[in-house]
């Protein structure tokens, strides 16, 4: 008997480790996110009716219903595992009336009558979450925001935006366990200009406040690139070669300027 209870409190407390995610030594659930699902919530207060893409464990959509009362929102998630995950993670926190968990590829999980206000896709890199606008464009018609975190390469996700008349009303930039990550807010316009060079790969925003995570992650691009183009210096100059070198100085010209060097 005392080894039968004591399995079942070892099964209980395995069971409560599964239930929440550590990211950098914190716990992450539905009532405490990471920085990162921080600041993009903080982007979605406002609206009542929202679509988390890609949405992995629920926990931002769940999080944001649980603070916001009548809100209500779409997790969509494409793979079978994390789907299960955001299933149970909404049935856990009792939200199963505000929080509808569809599984799916991108945008296809929303529908003409779910009358979205806004949507999130973070945590993926810039040229999926392009992509995945860009293939779901149609479902886009009606929505009032959206909340872009892509974990690298940004710039792909501006010039989707600046192609598609969105413009960008807040960005930011935010340092978390070594990592850096920008975040897109964006909303559509008729009209929008095009975003200069300048723009799309360091931020239209970003790059006029020049943060301390700004300068951070821009030094440390500059050294890396600095490097490759010792590199491509190396080798035999073909047509190829002198491309590369070419862009990349144009790039690193770029962030010399916003950095003021």
């Amino acid at each position: 008997m005392l080894f039968f209870h004591f399995a079942l409190a070892f099964l209980g407390t395995v069971r409560d480790l599964l239930q929440s995610v550590y990211i950098g030594g914190s716990k992450m659930n539905d009532k405490q996110l990471s920085l990162r699902l921080e600041r993009v919530a903080s982007h979605l207060y406002h609206f009542k009716r929202i679509a988390d893409i890609g949405s992995d464990h629920g926990y931002l959509p769940c999080y944001l219903a649980l603070r916001c009362p009548g809100l209500t929102a779409i997790a969509g998630e494409l793979n079978e595992g994390p789907y299960q995950s955001a299933c149970a993670q909404v049935s856990r926190s009792g939200l199963s009336d505000a929080v509808e968990v569809r599984k799916g590829n991108g945008l296809e999980v929303l529908r003409s009558d779910d009358k979205v206000e806004a949507i999130a896709i973070a945590g993926m890199g810039g040229p999926l979450i392009a992509s995945i606008l860009e293939e779901g464009k149609t479902k886009l018609r009606g929505v009032q925001t959206l909340v872009l975190q892509p974990n690298i390469a940004a710039h792909a996700v501006r010039e989707w935006l600046s192609h598609h008349e969105f413009s960008i009303s807040a960005e930011e930039i935010i340092e978390e366990d070594g990592k850096i990550y920008e975040i897109i807010v964006a909303v559509p316009e008729k009209g929008t200009p095009s975003l200069t060079e300048a723009d799309l790969l360091l931020g239209p925003i970003l790059r006029r406040e020049k943060g301390s995570a700004f300068q951070k992650k821009w030094r440390r691009e500059q050294q890396s690139w600095l490097q490759v183009l010792e590199e491509l210096k190396k080798g035999k100059q073909t047509k190829e070669m002198s491309d590369k070198q070419r862009k990349l100085e144009r790039k690193l010209q770029l962030v010399k300027e916003a950095l003021g060097e």
